[in-house]
């Protein structure tokens, strides 16, 4: 499988909106926008972000959208954060879309969140170099309550 990042396109929108309301992985993922319902509030969020200086992407599986990632936040205390579709998880791509996102966004250190108990993306971020920096508690939308959330960096190239 080719996995492949380019710019975010408007027709991208419906498709993460999809993947991002499927209701397995919002459990999964915990943290995720609270407009996460709403299409329209959803596509807003994304426009705001396409607005911004993020550096958001489409990740493509063999030419077919199966998520995104982006590198967005403040000098300093910038963050990554990906989605991929639940159909293929447990394949690399997560893993695969973030390395060519760390390579193209030379900005360190960089941060991620992730809940405690996802030991999915805690491995793939792991693969790519980062590291635990800290423990918090956050509400998650994903969960209606609070959870532990591990915060990780990723220092120098």
């Amino acid at each position: 499988m080719e996995i492949a990042l380019r710019a975010v396109e408007e027709s991208d929108l419906p498709e993460f909106f999809r993947q991002m309301t499927d209701p397995v992985a919002v459990r999964m993922a915990a943290f995720g926008p609270e407009e996460d319902r709403d299409p329209d509030a959803f596509a807003d969020w994304w426009r705001r972000l396409l607005a911004t200086d993020a550096v958001p992407r489409t990740v493509l599986a063999d030419g077919r959208v199966v998520g995104s990632t982006a590198v967005y936040g403040e000098p300093g205390g910038r963050e990554v954060t990906y989605w991929i579709d639940r159909a293929c998880w447990g394949r690399g791509v997560a893993t695969a879309a973030l390395r060519a996102l760390l390579a193209e966004v030379p900005d360190r250190p960089l941060y991620a969140r992730a809940a405690a108990d996802n030991t999915g993306s805690l491995r793939v971020l792991e693969k790519c170099g980062f590291r635990e920096a800290a423990r918090a508690r956050g509400y998650a939308n994903g969960r209606g309550r609070e959870v532990e959330e591990v915060v990780l960096v990723l220092n120098g190239r």
